[in-house]
């Protein structure tokens, strides 16, 4: 596998997110090569527990080689992709140069390579840099350099849009991406916080929603704390919500709180009530599966897989751009009494239980290998 950041970063979101929980679920059934940057995204200090350009062996089947910034060349990621010797390549996403574009070209062994679009082929993967993620497309499908690559979906949607972009591949496989594993044993519940407490996780950026948000909560009467959590991605962007931030009323208590290391999202998501994440799109959204595996409800935009939450008692998945709607949403959630609100946090917790011990997830992540 190849991936621009892996554990133990934490800072690129959804795609560690996905290798990690793959791979812990299937590491009986393969063994896993993985190179990657020695740095976290957005990040110039490496990490002090690995190796750098070496294999770390992290689990019985599990390595990973971590590239320092001044050994990652062309000669380098040549001669440790093809060392392996493995039969199948997979790669993460479309336009990373090092770890997305050349993979493709320098493995030698050319068996099976997968590429996972990891929604990087969506609509909203162009609200930025669209002149030069489309000129890549342009030219990749003129020169045919998917011709022998097999394309990893995460759902119909992905593989619809996958096959619009990309006008010649060997084939597209869907598989959902795998949860991280949880025990009914954990973040269990016992009663809705006072005042309310609501949490936000994810790269602080503007398609990540935070400043609408930020503009409904000036409309809340209401005593209720807003902690966020996640990298700041895009400072101008980060500048604009605190200059709202500063102008919220007192009765909205919010802080920054940084980042959090991967192995604490679980226990830092079940100290929140709710969990409010109006997103512009996301191609899956392990942090809402994560709320929910945290007994949290959820408060989130209609533009994610994530559907008719209302029905199964787990949360609003809801048109952000309707005031009233998400207005009264917000509301509603903080004047629920504490016995719905157990039931509420309940059915979260069993949503996400039950969604990842499916065996037919397994069974599509392991197909894709096929």
């Amino acid at each position: 596998m190849t991936i621009d950041w892996f554990l133990p970063g934490t800072n690129s979101g959804g795609p560690v997110r996905s290798y990690a929980n793959m791979i812990s679920h299937l590491e009986d059934d393969f063994e896993f090569y993985v190179i990657t940057r020695d740095t976290d995204y957005c990040s110039d200090r490496p990490y002090d527990t690995i190796n750098p350009n070496a294999w770390n062996k992290i689990d019985p089947n599990t390595n990973v080689y971590y590239f320092s910034n001044t050994q990652l060349n062309i000669p380098n990621l040549k001669k440790i992709i093809n060392e392996v010797d493995a039969e199948i390549l997979m790669v993460n996403g479309i336009y990373s140069w090092y770890f997305s574009i050349l993979p493709v070209l320098l493995y030698s062994k050319k068996r099976k390579i997968i590429v996972s679009a990891r929604g990087m082929l969506n609509p909203q993967a162009f609200l930025t840099r669209a002149k030069r993620k489309l000129f890549f497309l342009q030219s990749a499908n003129k020169l045919k350099f998917y011709k022998n690559v097999s394309f990893h979906a995460t759902n119909e949607i992905e593989k619809n849009y996958i096959a619009n972009r990309i006008k010649t591949f060997s084939e597209i496989k869907v598989a959902s991406n795998l949860p991280r594993k949880i025990t009914q044993r954990q973040f269990s519940k016992t009663k809705k916080g006072k005042p309310v407490r609501f949490v936000s996780l994810g790269r602080i950026s503007p398609e990540k929603g935070l400043l609408r948000a930020l503009r409904y909560l000036e409309h809340i009467d209401s005593e209720i704390i807003f902690d966020i959590f996640g990298p700041i991605y895009h400072d101008s962007y980060w500048q604009e919500c605190k200059k709202l931030i500063d102008r919220l009323p007192k009765n909205i208590s919010i802080e920054y709180k940084g980042i959090i290391d991967s192995d604490e999202v679980l226990k830092t998501l079940s100290n929140y009530d709710f969990f409010m994440f109006f997103t512009e799109g996301e191609n899956f959204g392990h942090v809402i599966l994560e709320s929910f595996s945290a007994g949290l409800p959820v408060i989130i935009s209609n533009k994610t897989p994530w559907q008719d939450l209302k029905k199964i008692n787990v949360g609003w998945a809801l048109n952000v751009d309707d005031e009233v709607e998400v207005l009264s949403t917000i509301k509603e959630a903080i004047s629920m009494a504490n016995e719905t609100y157990l039931k509420m946090s309940q059915s979260a917790k069993a949503f996400a239980i039950e969604f990842s011990s499916n065996p037919e997830l397994i069974k599509q992540n392991k197909n894709l290998f096929i």
